[in-house]
Order: C-alpha cells, then sequence, then structure tokens
C-alpha cells in the first residue's frame, strides 16, 4: 500500500484529528502497540478505490438530503433499507415506489421529521449535530464487577461485534497481546464479508473464529471463558441469548465488557459510521458552507480507536467495567474539538 494514497486521504480531515491522535497516543503508552491511524481510517476506502466523499458518503450507501429546513443524513446499508423506501416516501407524504423520489420528498419536510420517519423504519437517518444536543461522553463506565490486574497476554477476547468499529477494537487489543475469538451467527454473518476481501484479513489477521447458532444458553461456555467481551449491536440482541454486561462483570474480577452504540445503551436507533458522523457533526462545508461527508464512514474507525483505548485504560487499571461507547459522540468529541480552533470568518 503507497503511503502517499492513504495520506491524501489523511488531509481531508486533519483537522479533526487532534482528540483521536491523542487517544492513539495514551493507547500506545498503556500497551506499546503503535496505531497507524491512516491504515485505521482510510485503508478500506484505499483496497476498495473509494473516491473521496461530498453530498454522498464514498461507499455510496448514505446521502444528505436538503429538507424544508437544513439537511438529514439517510443511510441505505442495507437491502432491507432500499426495500423500505416507499414506506419512507408515505410517511413522508409522497407515496412513491421509486427510490429516486427520496430526494424531492425530503425538501417539502423538516429534517428532524425526516430522521425520525426513517428510524421508525429501522433505516438509519440522523440531522447534522444532533448528537451534540446530550452532551454524551465519547466512552462511559460503569462498575459492575472487582478489580483484578492481569497481563494483556493472559486475556481472551470474545467478539461478538461485525462490521468496522469493534473489529478495529479487537485488533488492536490483539496486536497488544490478547487472544480474540471472532464470533459470527450461522444464520447471519458479519456483513463486512461482503465488502473488500482484503480489509476483513487486516482487521480479523490472527483471530480465531467461531460460527454458532445464535440460541438461549449456545454462548454460556464461550463467554463463561472470556476476560473480554466486545459487542456493536444494540443490548436486547444478546440479552435475548441470556447474555447480560451486569452479570458477565459480576462473575469474575477483572472482566471488561465493551458495549458499542450508535448513540448509547438505552437508546434502541441504529446507526453506521456515515450517517452518525453526520449526527455528531463531524461533517466538511463546501463552498457555500453547506455539509459534505469527511473520509469513509468515518464514525467507525474513530470510535475503534476510541473502545480499543479505553478497553486497555480498564484493564490496566483491574477492569469491572462496562464501557458504553457511542459511535455518534465518539465523532462529536471530533468535530467539537475542531471547531474550537477554528479561528473567527
Amino acid at each position: 500500500m503507497e503511503n502517499h494514497a492513504l495520506q491524501a486521504w489523511m488531509d481531508t480531515v486533519e483537522p479533526y484529528l487532534a482528540p483521536l491522535a491523542d487517544i492513539a497516543r495514551s493507547y500506545t503508552d498503556l500497551t506499546g502497540v503503535p496505531v497507524d491511524l491512516p491504515s485505521a481510517l482510510f485503508l478500506r476506502a484505499q483496497l476498495a478505490g473509494l473516491e473521496r466523499p461530498g453530498r454522498t458518503s464514498a461507499n455510496g450507501s448514505c446521502r444528505l438530503l436538503r429538507a424544508a429546513d437544513g439537511w438529514t443524513a439517510v443511510n441505505l446499508a442495507r437491502p432491507d433499507d432500499l426495500a423500505a423506501v416507499p414506506a419512507l416516501l408515505a410517511l413522508l407524504g409522497s407515496p412513491s415506489a421509486e427510490t429516486g423520489g427520496l430526494h424531492e420528498a425530503v425538501r417539502r419536510v423538516a429534517a428532524a421529521e425526516v430522521a425520525e420517519a426513517a428510524q421508525l423504519l429501522g433505516i438509519a437517518a440522523a440531522v447534522p449535530g444532533s448528537a451534540t444536543q446530550d452532551a454524551r461522553p465519547a466512552v462511559g463506565a460503569e462498575r459492575w464487577g472487582e478489580r483484578r490486574l492481569r497481563a494483556m497476554a493472559d486475556l481472551r477476547i470474545v467478539d461478538f461485534s461485525a462490521l468496522w468499529a469493534g473489529p478495529l477494537c479487537a485488533r488492536l487489543l490483539g496486536l497488544a497481546g490478547a487472544r480474540v475469538v471472532k464470533v459470527e451467527s450461522a444464520t447471519r454473518p458479519d456483513g463486512a464479508r461482503l465488502g473488500t476481501p482484503a480489509f476483513y484479513r487486516w482487521l480479523h489477521d490472527g483471530h480465531d473464529t467461531l460460527v454458532v447458532d445464535f440460541a438461549p444458553g449456545a454462548l454460556d461456555e464461550l463467554v463463561a471463558e472470556a476476560d473480554v467481551v466486545i459487542e456493536a449491536s444494540r443490548p436486547r440482541a444478546l440479552r435475548r441469548v441470556g447474555l447480560r454486561a451486569e452479570q458477565f462483570l459480576a462473575a469474575r474480577p477483572g472482566r471488561v465488557w465493551v458495549g458499542i452504540t450508535g448513540y448509547g445503551r438505552e437508546n434502541d436507533r441504529i446507526a453506521f459510521g456515515d450517517d452518525a458522523a453526520v449526527a455528531g457533526g463531524l461533517t466538511g462545508l463546501d463552498p457555500n458552507g453547506d455539509p459534505v461527508f469527511l473520509g469513509d464512514a468515518l464514525a467507525d474507525p474513530v470510535t475503534g480507536v476510541f473502545a480499543a483505548h479505553a478497553a486497555a485504560r480498564s484493564l490496566a487499571e483491574g477492569g469491572g467495567e462496562l464501557l458504553c461507547v457511542s459511535m455518534a459522540a465518539c465523532a462529536a468529541t471530533l468535530a467539537e474539538a475542531q471547531t474550537r480552533v477554528r479561528p473567527p470568518c
């Protein structure tokens, strides 16, 4: 991989990266593992040959649409999302079976109403900067277990996450010496397998893989042996099969549970990297001052680095914690830092 190609992507987001660079340096101080930010943020884009984004995300699934009172991002990331577009148009008062009608339908509706309608149908959507209003920290820590110091090389990590943020967290912890077991559902494999194979291999290099039936009781033995669990789904998903972070942490000292969500564990809204970045206000501006996407699903890798650092920090202090990592809040941390240093007009 040519470094100058990754650096060209880095140059587009450099003004926003100071908080992330601080987190990466702290992770290195804790573990001795350097964090290659250009690769973490943009290797996927480079390997896939993606173009830098504008009003459409680099991967083409998320769009910034002009609404009646501003902008909203709608992410049609999955086949089910595309199939739900006619229902979304109906909710917006423009019943039509054609995806192309979405731009016109959104123009007549307030941005927040568009996002709410999309979310009602399970489509990831966000208004720029909306997540900054609740002042949620990027990482929240809740103590549910006793502390116990362990060497990273003695730890077993069970990674239930998929796509990018959680696997990047697992990759960094694996590089620090932990053994990582990636767990996939037999009926719902990791969607990242449909992307660039080389990037998937990079994320999971050196990890064991286990494909199981996510049925009640089927994961109990696996989790009983774990020291760290990484999940990147709504908490109810694992609760349905009998796994609860609080019980996991209380059962043995020194454990850590990393829960990555779009907007917090108490919020069921779905999110992907591009729309979560928009929610956090992590967008660029075009010459007219209107928002454009930054990077490639930027909230995903940013969150992965934040999550790995949070886990390493917790383990260095003895663990016993549930770490609540919000993608939108991680994005907001970068956006707010850039806003503070932006010179006045």
